[in-house]
């Protein structure tokens, strides 16, 4: 936990004044909770804000630049980059209360407020035969505020695409207090600069979202799941790739590499695939995810191309259209991120994306670093899209693994742009990819990025610091705290 660098007090009074201690919290307790994100980075703000109407938003916003008192936007604090941290204090306006959802089916769209839990607008979206695809692994958490600030993706996005595919229009507040909307609940709106897209995945940078305008889909007829194991990491990448080329559209398309299907047989005391499944093959294999959804004429036909692909390339596999079982198949995977921590008490975790030509050389890059460093580098993801997850994991207390964690992730970062690709696919910058943004961005590039912040945010209340300074997040020892989907 770390102090402000700068107080406020005559400002956090003032606001105290004009909204009430109900609304204005400063105790302890409040305000920690408020200091970090699922990257657990503790940064103590000055004062909590927990708005109940829309003019206390702008009332906040408007103090804050008169005294010039930094504003971190928060919603549930599942994001894994420190995005939600404020990292200099001030206040932290708290929406994870505003929660309202409205289904509209004959339109297709869903009205919701910033906090409303991604997973309950498709509970809500289901009895009229709609849902929301973005699914982010902390659905059943996260608020669709952080989506849209994150542009999230998910488990489907490479069939269904990401949050901005869905977002029709915005409301909300400038950083500077006036109240804004961005287009309309139409499916189409070209009236002026779209400055809609722009604030989604803005990281909470730009502006304060108070509702959104979703579009809702059909809810697929049906689904299959398959579960297959390959005998290295390349033949499953390879076959990743191959699967792709025969235009079959997977819903799901998930890749696990031998050290994660380790690190997740070891968390869940259990082989994957039995050794007589493997054919009496003892050694861990690398784990293929694979779901086709649609009407059940079309998911027939894929399911035969899938079981032939399969043929061709697993050693062993499994295969549902039943829901109880899907989700048995899907365990290995749901247990991925905590399972890491059976190789490492620490972790450095990058969302990074490369195209297809190059998802061999990204795995043995990082069995490359594994070696040289004696750091386990699990990565699994999104094999439709290119879009995984690098872990580098190492021991927090040991200042020579410390060092080679920082060496590595460096390098890391580098080989993804030098094969094609970029830093971050779906959790943003936050702090904790902001050392690498120059290695993606010329300085014009961000300099233009800096030209649109400035023009919006004035005076640089909004989350300062966030993007565009870099923070050496591995020199920060995160905070020992249990939230809500630790347990899962």
């Amino acid at each position: 936990m770390t102090s402000p660098l700068q107080t406020h007090p005559a400002a956090t009074q003032a606001l105290l004044q004009k909204l009430g201690p109900q609304k204005v919290l400063t105790d302890e307790p409040t305000c920690f909770a408020a200091s970090f994100d699922n990257m657990r980075l503790s940064f103590m703000p000055e004062a909590v804000v927990r708005p109940q109407v829309e003019e206390d938003i702008g009332i906040t916003l408007k103090l804050a630049n008169e005294h010039r008192v930094p504003v971190t936007v928060r919603g549930r604090g599942t994001g894994n980059t420190g995005a939600s941290a404020p990292i200099h204090g001030g206040w932290v306006i708290h929406l994870d209360h505003w929660n309202e959802i409205i289904i509209d089916p004959i339109s297709s769209m869903a009205t919701v407020q910033p906090g409303a839990i991604t997973a309950r607008i498709n509970e809500l979206a289901a009895p009229h035969g709609l849902f929301f695809p973005p699914d982010p692994s902390s659905l059943k958490y996260c608020s669709i505020g952080g989506n849209i600030a994150t542009n999230a993706g998910g488990l489907r996005a490479a069939k269904y695409g990401v949050v901005r595919d869905y977002v029709y229009a915005l409301e909300g507040f400038l950083p500077t207090g006036e109240k804004v909307r961005w287009a309309a609940p139409l499916r189409k709106f070209v009236s002026g600069i779209n400055l809609r897209d722009l604030w989604i995945g803005s990281e909470g940078t730009l502006g304060v979202i108070t509702k959104a305008v979703l579009k809702l889909v059909n809810k697929p007829a049906a689904r299959r799941t398959f579960l297959l194991a390959c005998a290295t990491d390349e033949i499953a990448l390879e076959a990743a790739a191959e699967l792709m080329g025969q235009r079959v559209n997977p819903a799901v398309f998930e890749f696990l590499d031998t050290q994660t299907v380790e690190a997740a047989e070891k968390r869940r005391g259990q082989r994957v695939f039995s050794t007589e499944e493997l054919h009496g093959n003892s050694k861990t294999h690398a784990i293929l995810l694979v779901e086709v959804d649609g009407h059940p004429a079309t998911l027939a036909e894929d399911a035969v191309k899938v079981r032939a692909w399969i043929k061709k390339f697993a050693v062993a596999y499994r295969e549902t259209d039943i829901e109880a079982d899907a989700e048995a198949l899907w365990d290995i995977r749901r247990t991925c991120s905590q399972a890491m921590y059976a190789l490492g008490n620490a972790k450095l975790n990058e969302d990074i994306v490369v195209p297809f030509r190059n998802y061999v050389a990204l795995i043995k890059f990082t069995r490359e670093i594994r070696d040289r460093t004696g750091l386990a580098t699990p990565t699994f993801g999104h094999a439709a899209d290119g879009n995984f997850h690098v872990h580098i994991m190492y021991d927090r207390d040991n200042p020579q693994h410390c060092k080679a964690a920082e060496q590595a992730i460096h390098e890391i970062m580098q080989k993804v742009v030098d094969l094609g690709g970029a830093i971050t696919g779906e959790h943003g910058i936050g702090i904790a990819k902001s050392p690498f943004l120059t290695l993606q961005h010329t300085p014009a590039e961000i300099n233009a990025m800096r030209a649109v912040k400035h023009a919006l945010d004035p005076n640089n209340i909004l989350a300062p610091g966030q993007i565009f300074d870099p923070l050496n997040v591995w020199e920060y020892r995160p905070v020992k705290v249990t939230l809500p989907w630790d347990k899962h």
